[in-house]
């Protein structure tokens, strides 16, 4: 009977450890066994250290991870068989400072651009160490990820995780709640705002006041949406998100973090995606933030990372031909003007210049549609004074905009995936700051020139473009950001996905 729990557990743990990133999976158990290889026969797991184990494993929960994942009742259910639960524990401990190190899940099934290289570190020498030592308790910490983030995002997870004990006033469904508005759902607003920390006491609880709309507008600038005062639907959903829902979007972002190399470079840029913001770091420290306009939800901007290699200032636009087949096809067959007033040219196919005021637009279609547009530098350019490149088969890249009235709006998903950016010369001043010949004063006259200008970086900047819907607040709490293009969703299912 015993020989057969024990065959049934080993069996159990196996399935609980034999999923997520399958090659980090099968790395993982490849350690293990010539982990237990080299030792030949010898017991490796004392009573001591495997009861440790199960505490190690107990606090994975704090990174976001089920500890069944790792056959915790498993190994429970073996602690009284030293011989057969051995195996299993390295195991398990591999699998888990794996996942630690590496995420759980594979990210280029996720983010099918994904290159970067995962963080590795000798985790057999890690282990022997932990179990000379008797540190297994707290082995499997020195794998988390070392950015601050992270450990703000553990923090956060442990309060949502209380916040589940606590009461939840839901503001019902219902047209737009502004001020002067009354009745029930007034007072729950006001009710939602104090649990989340916007206590705003009144003679009325059911009167919209004044106060009342300065909290939803401090609420609303703290979750990134347009601070009007005004409880629409996106302040609603805000407003509703449960804690267990925060503690998914932890969990998803965690895991984000996992995927992420230990060094990104001494001097790179980081573009949030849902965050519209790019940020310069240099030395571990962010040096510079600018708004971002990225693509809508039917042309997303792309995850993936590259390098930038140099900068043009007043670009011509090469119009990408998916766009002048549609965009630009259809402004012109409703205004036949905008070509000369925007500044296009228009080639046929061997290259030659067409007059444009010969072409009948409304005769074409985007299937039929012939002509390469090339639009010249100047303000109504649709790349501004900047082009920021980092050569990618995606055709995404850094640029300025003439709409740069969009950057007064919170939710900026308004390009065809290129990333337009707040201030490029000044970003573009950061990134030359080592190219000796472009100094800021000559950055300066080439943009006033106007005429087309190529600057190449001495030493290429890394740039990666990410998708994160939790971020820092700046005073070590988490930002909770919409999930502008519907990501998390996978990502949590791959973490929840147990094997058939």
């Amino acid at each position: 009977m015993l020989k057969f729990l024990l065959l049934c557990c080993s069996a159990l743990l196996m399935a609980a450890t034999g999923y997520g990133c399958a090659a980090a999976q099968e790395s993982a158990r490849e350690q293990a066994g010539q982990f237990h290889l080299e030792r030949g026969a010898v017991q490796v797991w004392s009573d001591e250290n495997f009861n440790a184990l199960l505490t190690a494993i107990e606090g994975l929960s704090a990174h976001g991870l089920d500890p069944v994942d790792y056959g915790e009742s498993t190994l429970k259910v073996l602690r009284a068989a030293p011989i057969s639960r051995d195996r299993l524990a390295t195991n398990a401990w591999f699998m888990a400072a794996t996942h630690l190190l590496q995420g759980r899940t594979d990210p280029a099934s996720l983010e099918p651009f994904w290159t970067l290289p995962p963080r590795n570190a000798n985790l057999a020498l890690a282990l022997e160490a932990a179990l000379e030592a008797g540190t297994i308790a707290a082995s499997l910490e020195r794998f988390k990820p070392s950015r601050p983030i992270y450990t703000d995002m553990q923090n956060e997870l442990a309060w949502q995780e209380k916040q589940l004990r606590e009461p939840f006033q839901i503001v019902s469904d219902g047209a737009p709640l502004e001020e002067d508005d009354e009745g029930p759902r007034v007072e729950q607003l006001r009710t939602r705002l104090s649990q989340l920390g916007w206590a705003v006491p009144a003679e009325n609880a059911l009167l919209f006041d004044e106060p009342l709309a300065t909290a939803v507008e401090e609420f609303q600038e703290s979750v990134g949406l347009n601070a009007d005062g005004i409880v629409g639907p996106m302040t609603l959903t805000a407003l509703n998100r449960t804690p267990q829902d925060k503690i998914d979007q932890l969990k998803v972002n965690m895991e984000r973090v996992r995927w992420l190399p230990e060094v990104l470079g001494r001097r790179h840029l980081i573009v949030n995606i849902p965050g519209f913001h790019v940020t310069a770091y240099e030395d571990g420290s962010a040096v510079r933030t600018h708004l971002t306009i990225v693509g809508r939800a039917s042309r997303p901007t792309p995850v993936f990372s590259d390098e930038i290699e140099y900068i043009d200032f007043n670009p011509w636009w090469e119009t990408p031909p998916s766009l002048a087949r549609t965009d630009e096809l259809r402004l012109f067959q409703r205004d036949p003007d905008a070509v000369e007033r925007l500044g296009f040219l228009v080639y046929d196919a061997s290259g030659a210049l067409i007059d444009a005021s010969t072409i009948d637009w409304t005769a074409l279609t985007p299937s039929t549609f012939p002509y390469r547009l090339r639009q010249k530098p100047g303000p109504l350019n649709a790349l501004g004074q900047v082009k920021i490149i980092f050569p990618n088969p995606h055709n995404v890249y850094l640029h300025d905009t003439p709409a740069r009235s969009l950057f007064d709006q919170c939710q900026r998903t308004f390009s065809s995936g290129c990333i337009r950016t707040q201030n490029p010369v000044e970003l573009s001043k950061w990134l030359l700051e080592e190219t000796p010949e472009w100094t800021p004063e000559r950055i300066d006259e080439v943009v006033a020139s106007k005429a087309e200008t190529r600057a190449t970086l001495t030493e290429k900047v890394p740039v990666y473009i990410l998708y994160m819907t939790a971020i820092t607040d700046g005073a070590g709490g988490i930002s909770y950001l919409e999930d502008i293009y519907n990501r998390d969703g996978a990502v949590l299912s791959a973490l929840q996905t147990v094997p058939e």
